[in-house]
Order: structure tokens, then sequence, then C-alpha cells
């Protein structure tokens, strides 16, 4: 908009009909004259999705969208459709990611490269467009889906910024999270940030002899230093973090596991765990495993595991499992289509 020096009420007027009105094109801003309409058109691309293909439905609480960016790239998304109204997109930053975790199928995807704010964004609107239709909106972001949010922090801080503004889609910050592997750079700068965005850390393990097995980051930044900077960040924000532990069976998810977990938990009060029963990567009816054996804690197995946790008075949830049947659970996405 700059380099086509428009004038600041028509910069004000197409934000809020890209922000606000969720337009589906340029051809339905019609504040604007048709000859500005069709000169944006050749100029600026309304967005950077030029494909999508749609799976779930919101019986099921869960709607996967894969989406080919207009170089040929394919990420996912996904809606969540809580019963109590909430709409939660779960969005991807990078093209595959970098760290490997040999239980998510992302990572042994590979990486292709980095997303723009511009394309962090178009997720979000691309759901909003969905919603808008049916009477709701987007109440809810979380940077949890393909990539490592902290390895493009500059580009998903932008996008933040972009979908905070309150001239335009207005989100608070707080509807904001973002969940890391554990980059502690990334970590501290979030600390610093006046945004008062959530964070959730990717632990799934209480021990470095153990995290180190299936998360290669644990090489880099061990829980020593990750904890350490979570407590930094607790002691300058004064803000809750949430602890993601992946449920394995036989992995991770024994007693001696859950002690030590209660164990991390019980110095830091602002921190609480997220349980997460481990989905397998599914092609129709045959289970895929992200490359290695893995498979769901057994029911018991949680049950004793979350145990554990309550006798010592850890803080803790068990998340519910959304769009497993439709590879768009956390851990599936393979910026696959289908």
């Amino acid at each position: 908009m700059e380099e086509m020096k428009l004038p600041a009420f028509r910069e004000k007027q197409i934000r809020q009909a890209f922000f606000v009105g969720l337009a589906d094109s340029w051809d339905e801003v019609t504040v604007l004259s048709k000859d500005l309409r069709d000169r944006l058109k050749t100029e600026l691309i309304w967005s950077s999705v030029a494909e999508e293909k749609v799976s779930g439905n919101e019986q099921s609480g869960s709607i996967k969208a894969a989406l080919r960016l207009v170089d040929g790239e394919l990420i996912e998304t996904v809606l969540i459709k809580h019963k109590d109204g909430r709409n939660t997109v779960c969005v991807s930053s990078q093209v595959g990611c970098p760290l490997a975790c040999a239980f998510c199928a992302t990572g042994k995807s590979g990486f292709r490269r980095n997303l723009t704010a511009e394309e962090i964004v178009d997720q979000i609107l691309y759901f909003s467009r969905f919603l808008k239709k049916k009477g709701g909106k987007v109440t809810n972001i979380v940077y949890m889906g393909m990539g490592e949010p902290f390895l493009n922090y500059d580009e998903v801080m932008a996008s933040i910024r972009i979908l905070n503004d309150t001239e335009g889609y207005n989100l608070g910050a707080r509807h904001f999270s973002i969940s890391t592997c554990g980059i502690v750079p990334g970590i501290q700068k979030l600390a610093n940030e006046k945004l008062q965005v959530n964070l959730a850390l990717s632990m799934h393990a209480p021990t470095d002899k153990l995290r180190v097995q299936f998360m290669p980051v644990n090489k880099q930044y061990n829980l020593e230093q990750v904890l350490k900077t979570i407590d930094a960040y607790i002691a300058k924000t004064n803000r809750r973090v949430m602890i993601e532990y992946l449920l394995i069976d036989n992995v991770n998810d024994r007693a001696e596991d859950a002690e030590k977990l209660s164990e991390l938990l019980a110095v830091r009060p602002l921190c609480y765990a997220n349980l997460i029963p481990y989905n397998e990567i599914r092609s129709d009816t045959k289970v895929v495993a992200a490359g290695t054996n893995f498979s769901r804690s057994l029911r018991p197995n949680i049950k004793k595991f979350a145990a554990v946790l309550e006798k010592n008075k850890a803080k803790f949830t068990i998340r519910h499992s959304f769009g497993g049947s439709i590879n768009a659970a956390c851990g599936q996405l393979l910026g696959k289509r289908g």
C-alpha cells in the first residue's frame, strides 16, 4: 500500500474490509471505486492461499484445511470447535519442521521454509471467513501447527501484532498461545514483549535422558537450560506457562515419570501440565507411526499417571483429543492432502 501511495483513509477502508468485514475478494470491497479495485487486483495479492482442500466437519469438532500457497508449498491449519462456543485455530508457522521429533509427523516430513506473517495471518482469515458465513468467529489462536514458532520468531510476532491491531482484526493478546519445544532465545525474547500472549512448553519427558531419545532439540537446549529460562520468564511476566506432555505407551507414561514431572511442577506454581494422549498417524484404516513404533498410552495408564500428579497436588488437565480421525490432532500435521 505504501508503494501505491494510497491516502490514509483508503488504507483504513481496506484494512476494515479485510480484517473486519472479512471480504472474500477485492470485488467485495465496494467502498472502493471499481477502477481502484481493478488496480489493486493487479498490484496486491488478496491472499497467499491459492488453493485449499478441507477435511472433517463441524459435528466432529475439527476441520482441517490443506492450504496450497502461491509458490506451491502446502501447509495445514485446523479449526477446533469447542462445545462452549469457542473456536480455536491451530496455525502453522513453517512449511514442515527442522526439529525432527521422533513422535511428530511434521518433523518427519522435513523442513522447507519459514512462513511469512501474511501467510500465517491468511490461515486465520481463511477460517474467519468460513465461520462468518455461519454466524461465528475465531476466539483463540494457537501456534501449535506445523513448525517451531520460535525458529520463525519475527514473522510469528508480526502476525500476532497484525491480528491484535485494534483498528483491524482486534483479537486480544491473551487469546494467543505460542508452543515451543524449548528454544531458549525465543522464550527470552517473548519475556520482553509487551504483548501478553500465552506460552506453552512442549516438554514430553521429565528428564534429559528420556527427552533426548525422541527430541533432538534437547541436545542444544537441555531441560535444565529450558526450565531455568521458563523460571526467568515467569519471574518477569508473572504469567502461567502450560507444560505439554504427550503420553506415549511404555515410554514416558510410567509412575516414575509422573513423580518426576510432579517434582518439576511443585517448584513452579505458575506451571501446569496438559496431558495429551499420543495421536497415531492414520492412512485410511492403517496406523502409520511417525517413524517410530509409538502408540497411545492405555487408558488405565493415563489414569494412573494422572493419579500420581493429583496425589502430589500438581496442577494438570487431560486434553480432549480433537481431529485424530483426520490427522488433525497434535503431532499429525503432515502437509499432505487427505
